[in-house]
């Protein structure tokens, strides 16, 4: 095995672990208005994503650096031909990490409105964004010669909006599940409820992006030369079933489980099919960014890959440590302290 194919590997996990980490606060942030009514549930909302929200934020750095640093290539063009794009995600992420820490700073309710819908929209966003933007790289991107002969307008293709709105809703479900575990009373019963409601919606949209990936995209043709590949989205369907059956048993827990394996398999699905291309040119394959010409010196893969084997396990120690010291759900006595989110 290759150093180009570690470091797509490691690519992929790491992208795959931040949207399973972080879309249950985007799931959570865009629903907030929906799931909380009054002051106290909304305060009880926010503290439940409230001290692990950032260090989720870890797992982007990381996988962004990881672009730089394994495909240099591939992060210029991005950067370049996504520039609009991706200042719009900067901006969400900025706008709904000030709204988490400032909602709560002022007791005057227009003050709180006014972050809420700060923390809605820029929740909202960044789901919306990723998925068009992954939806993009797999159908593929115009790129010649001269580089890139698109658009930001010609990034809202259908196939692209599709993937979009499979992210929206898939984090949507994963954040009600979230909250039905990591809070209390009619909070985690109005979760727990929505998630339920959710789940034809997201079975319908998978399917419906399944099928328009035959058509749209080349993802399927990794899978059909190697079928045993195809146990990956067979899993993913399974986890998504799996959502409901628990569901239906009230095991909230595992039904959240269930929706982090969907999360990371529906990644690892699209990733797949996508090796070995990282941005695919769908006017010409020769121009094609692939893990092979947009990598790094095998020196410096080599390095990278020395480093990331010691200290990617000390942050995953980090992580389960930080999860477990904040495992118990939030009641409403903790969310009244002031001191708290």
């Amino acid at each position: 095995m290759t150093f180009q194919i570690i470091w797509f590997i490691l690519w992929g996990v790491l992208w795959s672990v931040y949207f399973m980490l972080d879309g249950f606060v985007l799931g959570a942030g865009t629903l907030h208005n929906v799931l909380a009514k009054t002051e106290l549930e909304k305060r009880t909302l926010q503290r439940s994503f409230g001290p692990v929200w950032d260090g989720n934020e870890v797992w982007l750095l990381t996988a962004g650096g990881a672009t730089f640093a394994a495909f240099p290539a591939t992060y210029a063009a991005m950067f370049s031909y996504l520039y609009t794009a991706l200042l719009f995600l900067l901006f969400a992420l900025i706008v709904r990490g000030v709204a988490v820490e400032l909602r709560n700073k002022e007791k005057d309710e227009r003050w709180h409105n006014a972050w809420d819908k700060a923390l809605i929209v820029s929740s909202f966003l960044p789901a919306l964004l990723f998925g068009v933007a992954f939806g993009n790289f797999f159908r593929g991107l115009p790129i010649d010669a001269a580089g890139y002969q698109g658009s930001f307008f010609a990034l809202l293709n259908p196939y692209g909006l599709l993937t979009g709105v499979l992210f929206v809703v898939l984090f949507l479900q994963h954040g009600a599940l979230y909250v039905a575990v990591k809070t209390t009373g009619v909070v985690a019963e109005r979760g727990a409820v929505l998630a339920g409601k959710l789940w034809p919606v997201v079975l319908v949209v998978a399917a419906t992006f399944l099928v328009a990936t035959n058509f749209a995209t080349k993802l399927f043709v990794n899978y059909f030369n190697h079928p045993a590949l195809f146990l990956v989205p067979l899993l993913a369907v399974g986890a998504l079933v799996l959502v409901k059956v628990k569901l239906v048993q009230n095991n909230r827990l595992l039904a959240f489980a269930a929706s982090c394996a969907t999360i990371l398999l529906v990644v690892t699905t699209g990733l797949v099919g996508l090796f070995p291309n990282l941005i695919p040119s769908n006017l010409d394959t020769a121009y094609s960014l692939t893990i092979y010409n947009s990598s790094s010196s095998p020196y410096t893969l080599k390095i990278m890959t020395v480093v990331a084997f010691i200290f990617v396990p000390i942050v995953i120690a980090y992580k389960i440590w930080v999860y477990r010291i904040f495992r118990a759900p939030v009641t409403p006595e903790e969310a009244v302290n002031d001191q708290l989110y």
